[in-house]
């Protein structure tokens, strides 16, 4: 084992060796990663999506930059021997065929699992310029994407080093590779840390603009490189250049004015949202309180605390040594009788649910009361058909705050979650919603403290009256928590 034989390997084992080129690559890839993992995550994708979508983007585009190199290079040479396809131990990638390469399988990724292509390529279009800038370097160790004849005073403002890996074929040439490497590493800064935050434009903007800008940096450069791939005696990467900043333009027009915003799914919480329960809730723990503790325990703050929760929680808490299986039944028959005093719609509960449905909307309620629990309390109000589905706690493999029974509801409608809108009371639908990256309202009533613990949560949005749901549809964005 022998690290660093010559300029361009980085390990060699025996007859096997690690080149440099393909440490740089690793360490650009890492570095998307890194991006991408907190991205990803903000949007409500697993490490699992990640993970299987950036494997097979990677393997799709080295193949294909290989090949297209190949094909624009020497086609006749390369594609005659099995050997000289494989043999890219002195580079021999294009960037071009790689970006193409992932973003077919990324398509394909997105249409098979349900998500959003634009909102996957925004996210990519934000880091992947940084790998880019990485990868460059591995163009310099390999003396390669280098530009014409210079003097040797042309370097008296670089490093040292960089004059002397620009010294090739017994001239100096320009180091094209780090003009390149300079404009995209600008492009990242410009895209993830300004754009991305002050630009609120409309999903698929920014893998616009990653084309556009690499289109415009990539011809600039072009213009002086000698080592170029050829087509028709045309410079390819000059014509795919343009072709970049064509369809970035384009796709900007469109998005712009033609593009159409998907209606969200709308996901509901019941209790403290839909249906005013906090008097039957409060009045069967008061009872509990009196049967199995004593009534003075349950004070304001315990009020509090047990409006949100699964039943199963709060009883492990204040009532640990009684049989919880006995004691929700208790519950739920006391709870249900008290419906019919306690319980009303929240104001214009009926009048939204009608205006959603007339509109083709896809509506559900995720709770975490158990379901059937969930549908006496809208049978009284005739409000069931209004729901394509209603999941409780006894229909979702986890309850809030995890943003699971969100997840699962949109698979139930056929949908992905990267156009919904869930609308909850308690600090756990805020904390639900924003891990799912859907867009957050929080729905604020009368208790200041659970307003305030919603509020906290930073929601998208807050209301006071669920008609507000039907302006802030009429709004123009993306319905997702960080409006990507």
């Amino acid at each position: 084992m022998e690290f660093f034989p010559n300029a361009k390997t980085f390990l060699a084992i025996g007859p096997l060796s690690i080149q440099w080129y393909a440490v740089l690559i690793i360490i650009g890839v890492g570095v998307v990663y890194y991006f991408l993992k907190k991205d990803f995550k903000e949007s409500g994708y697993s490490q699992d999506t990640l993970d299987d979508l950036l494997v097979g983007c990677l393997i799709c585009g080295i193949i294909c930059a290989r090949l297209w190199f190949c094909l624009f290079w020497d086609a006749e040479y390369y594609f005659s021997d099995i050997t000289h396809l494989l043999d890219i131990r002195g580079g021999g990638l294009a960037i071009q065929g790689g970006l193409l390469g992932g973003a077919l399988y990324g398509l394909y990724y997105a249409r098979k699992h349900k998500i959003s292509f634009l909102r996957g390529s925004d996210m990519v279009a934000t880091n992947i310029l940084i790998a880019q800038a990485i990868g460059r370097w591995g163009n310099f160790i390999n003396q390669e994407a280098y530009g014409q004849i210079v003097s040797e005073s042309y370097f008296d403002m670089y490093p040292s080093f960089i004059k002397e890996g620009m010294y090739i074929q017994g001239e100096y040439r320009q180091p094209t590779f780090l003009w390149e490497s300079i404009l995209d590493l600008l492009g990242f800064i410009v895209l993830r840390f300004a754009y991305k935050k002050y630009g609120h434009g409309k999903r698929g903007d920014i893998t616009c603009l990653y084309l556009m800008w690499y289109g415009v940096s990539r011809f600039i450069v072009e213009s002086f490189r000698i080592d170029n791939l050829m087509f028709m005696g045309m410079r390819m990467s000059r014509l795919m250049a343009l072709l970049f900043i064509v369809i970035g333009a384009c796709g900007l027009i469109y998005l712009r004015f033609k593009r159409k915003v998907k209606k969200p799914v709308i996901l509901f919480d019941l209790d403290g949202t839909l249906l005013d329960t906090k008097p039957a809730i409060l009045a069967t723990y008061r009872y509990l309180f009196e049967k199995y503790d004593k009534v003075e325990n349950f004070t304001e703050e315990v009020q509090n605390e047990v409006q949100g929760p699964p039943l199963t929680t709060m009883f492990a808490k204040y009532f640990p040594n009684e049989d919880q299986e006995k004691l929700l039944k208790e519950y739920r028959e006391y709870n249900f009788k008290m419906h019919e005093t306690l319980v009303k719609p929240m104001p214009n509960c009926e009048l939204v649910l009608k205006n959603l449905k007339d509109n083709g909307y896809k509506v559900g309620i995720v709770s975490t009361k158990y379901t059937e629990a969930v549908k006496f309390g809208l049978d009284m109000f005739n409000l069931t058909n209004y729901f394509d589905v209603i999941l409780g706690k006894d229909a979702v493999s986890k309850v809030k705050p995890d943003p699971a029974g969100l997840y699962e509801a949109c698979a139930k409608l056929n949908e992905g979650h990267d156009s919904c809108i869930y609308i909850g009371d308690s600090k756990g639908d805020m904390q639900a919603a924003k891990a799912a990256g859907v867009y957050t309202i929080g729905y604020l009533g009368d208790d200041e403290a659970r307003n305030k613990a919603v509020l906290e949560e930073k929601p998208n949005e807050a209301i006071k009256d669920l008609k507000e749901i039907l302006d802030i549809l009429k709004e123009d964005h993306e319905w997702t928590y960080n409006m990507m």
